[in-house]
């Protein structure tokens, strides 16, 4: 039986794939950094020869060139999609023979994009499983609007019929197997985060793609469309342009006085460090982003395309861990890195903030006023939120900093990653900031806040 074994990267919410017979491999959507896959294939004994790309990925910058040619495998990119490097190109229904045992087959399903390609290995005979890229995903299908609103429906009515030509085309036992679809801003609808796996005939009986007619799921579809990543718009063309490998060596030491000139320069000094380290000491103007969280996606998401940035961590490994994170969206290059604590990264005195819980605010509100902001996705406000709270999500917080009432203002968003972003980026503006550190679903209404729900009751359990 093929070995098949996913490759994750939780902070994108994607999965690579290597596939081995016991000798001979493959590889599908690689990450950018590629010594994983290299250091996987060597603890499995195997060679790999060929690598193959759903499509061109707008979330994260591929590393598939850079494997291919480390390795001297085969590279498969759709022959429609225009790419400025050499490539074997692959179209709807051609057959890759990968070794005696296995083969790759090439199915056409656009609707994440106009080329997309979904894969079914066989292991002799049988259709074993599918890589389905962004195409069918874990209860959801990848999302249609990444290539611009005037394209969004035709792409929607695509990504339906792509399903259904899945299934059609495969056994209900073959697996499926996406790229996206584990917390991925890629995903359209909400995919069953805590699945591991699927198979077409479970996909069958669950996925709205199959229990909806068209015109329904379409309209459902486009309806529940929200934000994405600001950076999606530089990957397709650096995809395209045919990434190298990147250079992980260690960043230049930044010292006081650097960090300090970064900082006046409003370039972005980013702490690494959790939330809880972040409240309890750090330096006046940085930004707080654990590295605890999905860091890659919302430095991509907040961060001025193409501004310098230095990295604050508690431990080289801290900030290794930040640069892998970092060259996976195509962030290079980075102005410097500085280890240890605060009180090594600065000469003036650490600043502090509260935290606290929405048990707290219940308490605080009936004594002083304080404003309430939400910075989740409007989407999430909508189904509930605290009442009277103001909400600005988080990708827009930069740009609506004077929407943010004055006075004391207590920051909130699901569990506290986005919160803690918000609050440190409010902080240095000059005013009294709490980070509500708290469960919004588990605890808010159990506070006994008063909740908006237009649409459904609270579940506080």
């Amino acid at each position: 039986m093929a070995s098949i074994i996913p490759i994750e990267t939780p902070s994108l919410g994607d999965r690579s794939y290597l596939v081995h017979d016991g000798t001979t491999a493959f590889v599908v959507d690689p990450q950018r950094d590629i010594d994983r896959v290299l250091d996987l294939a060597r603890a499995e004994g195997v060679s790999i020869t060929h690598v193959f790309e759903t499509h061109i990925h707008n979330d994260y910058v591929t590393g598939g060139l850079a494997l291919a040619r480390e390795v001297g495998a085969t590279y498969h990119v759709n022959g429609a999609d225009d790419v400025g490097y050499d490539r074997s190109a692959i179209s709807d229904g051609d057959v890759v023979p990968v070794s005696d045992r296995l083969s790759v087959r090439a199915i056409a399903t656009p609707g994440h994009t106009f080329t997309h390609l979904s894969y079914a290995v066989h292991d002799g005979e049988d259709a074993v499983g599918v890589f389905t890229g962004g195409s069918l995903l874990f209860g959801a299908t990848g999302r249609p609007d990444l290539l611009g609103p005037d394209h969004t429906e035709v792409l929607a009515r695509h990504q339906y019929a792509s399903a259904h030509r899945l299934v059609e085309a495969l056994p209900d036992s073959a697996q499926v197997l996406p790229t996206h679809g584990f917390g991925s801003f890629c995903s359209a609808g909400t995919t069953t985060d805590d699945r591991t796996e699927s198979t077409i005939g479970a996909e069958k009986r669950a996925n709205p793609a199959f229990t909806q007619s068209e015109e329904e799921w379409v309209r459902e579809t486009l309806d529940g469309l929200d934000a994405y990543p600001a950076y999606y718009v530089h990957m397709a063309p650096v995809n395209a342009a045919g990434p190298v490998a990147p250079d992980l060596a260690p960043p230049a030491r930044a010292d006081r006085d650097a960090i300090a000139r970064s900082i006046a320069a409003g370039d972005w000094v980013v702490d690494l460090r959790s939330r809880t380290a972040f409240t309890s000491g750090f330096v006046g103007g940085t930004v707080s982003m654990g590295i605890d969280g999905q860091f890659c996606t919302y430095v991509g998401w907040l961060m001025p395309w193409g501004t310098p940035l230095t990295l604050l961590g508690e431990s080289r490994e801290q900030v290794a861990e930040a640069q892998r994170e970092l060259v996976r969206i195509g962030v290079d290059q980075l102005a410097g890195a500085a280890t240890g604590s605060p009180t090594e990264w600065t000469d003036s005195p650490l600043r502090t903030q509260e935290r606290a819980g929405f048990a707290d605010l219940e308490q605080v509100r009936h004594h002083r006023p304080v404003t309430v902001l939400d910075v989740r996705r409007s989407s999430e406000f909508d189904e509930a939120h605290v009442e009277g709270a103001v909400n600005i999500p988080i990708h827009e917080l930069l740009d609506r900093l004077r929407d943010v009432p004055s006075g004391e203002v207590w920051v909130h968003c699901a569990t506290g990653y986005r919160a803690s972003i918000a609050a440190s980026v409010l902080a240095g503006q000059g005013g009294p900031v709490v980070l509500i550190d708290d469960d919004f679903e588990a605890k808010a209404a159990q506070s006994g806040l008063p909740i908006t729900q237009p649409e459904r009751a609270f579940d506080s359990a």
